[in-house]
């Protein structure tokens, strides 16, 4: 599976933006999809997850109520709606794929897209 997030941004605090990570190959709905961040001088972080069939997901405590993962397994895509952004947010995005689950272990997921820069400004 290769993985391609979109372009990240610069949004204002208190802002919205949407992130999108589409997938290569027929067996997208095999996967668990993931969404870490990484920001500057920090270890990567667990953003949030979400299962094969997209019916259930996870998300880490800095940002749930304000982010919202979903999926579209005929479009082979996964999703990363940011709401009510904070400086920090300010972070390399990562969507991930996971062949046997969907936690929020990095080293538990299987392929990787390269990395979205998002900003937020004060």
């Amino acid at each position: 599976v290769q993985l391609q997030a979109s372009v990240g941004g610069l949004v204002q605090a208190g802002g919205s933006l949407r992130l999108s990570c589409g997938a290569s190959g027929r067996t997208f709905r095999n996967y668990g999809m993931g969404w870490f961040r990484q920001a500057p001088g920090k270890e990567r972080e667990f953003v949030g997850a979400i299962n094969r069939s997209g019916d259930s997901t996870n998300y880490a405590v800095s940002v749930k109520g304000r982010f919202t993962i979903s999926r579209d397994n005929a479009k082979n895509m996964v999703y990363l709606q940011m709401n009510s952004l904070k400086p920090e947010d300010t972070a390399v995005y990562y969507c991930a794929a996971d062949r046997t689950g969907w936690g929020s272990d990095p080293g538990e997921y299987d392929y990787w897209g390269q990395g979205t820069l998002v900003t937020v400004s004060s």
